[in-house]
Order: C-alpha cells, then sequence, then structure tokens
C-alpha cells in the first residue's frame, strides 16, 4: 500500500469521526432544546396556577398570601362562593342609560373547582321573549352551538344566539319559554378546565426540572395615597441558560409573573 492510499483511508477515517461528532453534537443541542421547552412549559403550567390561586385568596382574605402552606391549603380545603353577575339596563331621560349590577351566590364549591375550572355565564343580550334552551345542565357544548333563542322586542325578530365558548353547562336560569326577559339577564352557566385537574398541588410551589422553590414576594405599594396589593412570583433557577443572570446578553429574564413595584399579574411567557 502507498503513501497516497495510507493518507486517503487516515483522511476518510478522520471526515468520518468529525461527522459523527458533529451529528451527536447538533442531536444533543436539539435534545437538550426540546427538554427545556417541555420543561418551561411544566413551569409556565405551575406559575398560571399559582397566579389564579392568589387572585381567589385574595378575594377571600383581602391580601395576597406568600406562605406556600397557606395557599396550598386553601386550594386543597377550603370552599369560596359561585356568584353571578346580573346587569339591568334604566333607561334615562336624557337619552343615555344606566346599568344596576346585582352579584348573587348561587352557593359554595371547593377552592379547587373555582381556581382550575373556568366559569362564564351568559345574559340576555336583549329584551325580549325567551323561547328556550339550546342544551340542558349537564351538556357538553361547544363554541358556535345553539345556547338560547328569543324574540327580539324591539323589531320582533326570532335570533339563536350561539356559545362564545365550549364547556359543560352547569346551571340554567329558572325561565320558561314566553317568558320576557330583560338585556342583562342572567340565562345559562358553563364551566371548562382551565388548568390541568390532575397537577399536584401538594408540589405546587417546586419548580419543574430544578426542584428549587418559586420565588415569592407580596406586599403593599402606595399609588396616589391608596395602598394596593402586589405579587411576584420567579424561577430562581432557570434551567435555560439564556435566562439565568450569568448571560451576558441578558435577552431573556427567568419564568415568573407580577412585580414588586407594579399593580399587575402579567406573565412574562405570555
Amino acid at each position: 500500500m502507498n503513501v497516497t492510499k495510507i493518507v486517503s483511508i487516515v483522511l476518510l477515517l478522520v471526515a468520518i469521526a468529525l461527522a459523527g461528532y458533529l451529528w451527536n453534537s447538533i442531536s444533543t443541542t436539539i435534545k437538550e432544546q426540546e427538554s427545556i421547552k417541555v420543561t418551561e412549559a411544566q413551569i409556565t403550567a405551575k406559575l398560571a396556577v399559582i397566579r389564579e390561586a392568589e387572585k381567589v385568596f385574595r378575594e377571600q382574605h383581602g391580601r395576597y398570601t406568600s406562605n406556600w402552606d397557606s395557599l396550598i391549603n386553601f386550594i386543597q380545603t377550603a370552599q369560596v362562593p359561585i356568584t353571578v353577575r346580573t346587569e339591568t339596563i334604566i333607561p334615562l331621560s336624557y337619552g343615555r342609560d344606566s346599568i344596576r349590577v346585582q352579584i348573587d351566590t348561587l352557593g359554595f364549591v371547593p377552592a379547587k373547582d373555582r381556581i382550575f375550572k373556568k366559569t362564564t355565564t351568559i345574559n340576555s343580550a336583549d329584551d325580549g321573549t325567551f323561547l328556550g334552551f339550546g342544551a340542558k345542565v349537564g351538556d357538553q357544548v361547544f363554541k358556535g352551538g345553539k345556547s338560547y333563542s328569543l324574540r327580539r322586542e324591539s323589531n320582533g325578530r326570532v335570533e339563536d344566539f350561539a356559545f362564545l365558548e365550549k364547556g359543560t353547562i352547569s346551571d340554567l336560569a329558572k325561565v320558561n319559554p314566553g317568558d320576557k326577559v330583560t338585556k342583562g339577564q342572567y340565562l345559562i352557566t358553563l364551566w371548562d378546565w382551565q388548568f390541568d385537574p390532575n397537577m399536584d398541588i401538594s408540589q405546587l410551589n417546586i419548580v419543574p426540572g430544578s426542584g428549587k422553590e418559586f420565588g415569592i414576594y407580596t406586599g403593599k405599594i402606595d399609588r396616589n395615597g391608596l395602598l394596593v396589593d402586589v405579587i411576584h412570583v420567579w424561577d430562581p433557577a432557570p434551567i435555560n441558560p439564556n435566562r439565568r443572570p450569568s448571560n451576558e446578553a441578558r435577552n431573556r429574564q427567568p419564568l415568573q409573573f407580577g412585580s414588586k413595584t407594579d399593580v399587575n399579574t402579567s406573565g412574562n411567557w405570555e
């Protein structure tokens, strides 16, 4: 075997080794990116639940809580009221309308149901004669399906109104075909899951991936002489290198919602 063949074989082996190294490196990078994407989705899912739980906790106690045991216990054991908002339109003498809002309590539900389920109420779109519902309690309905029928008082026209969201009917108003209804009168309540109901609430404070505890801050700030509540919850140890303080570019912040200095509960993943 001459020198040329030997060199060719060596170069071929080196090329194969480099190609294998590059393929393995690219494959590893892709797998890492996919893993980060999946983990960050799990983190944002928990942050969204924490945010909703804090909102419901504040409705009941008049404040947010930075105590994880208190928040988790609230989700697991508390009962909270379920309410319906009814608007009554009152025409005024000078051509404008006044709106009277009435909030009624239908009963109480577990805090977890209130947090994990999205509840939607449907009110009458206009004054008129009610002609019937398009579904009954317990039915699963879909966007675009018939919710109720109404003969408008203004022009006598019969109109079928559609559901704007999917869900399960949990309550119908006690109205019968032929009854008069007014604009804003309560008619239907439906619900749908907005979060995974199988989430382990006992581990709500633990960040997926790192096993660390979410950072949490609650307090009050002055806004024009009025003290208002603020909350900030964040991932203290991002698995994504682009979200770490050591990243010189600082083009991304740790996954978080809320603020210590501003009145908002926005999440930076939205």
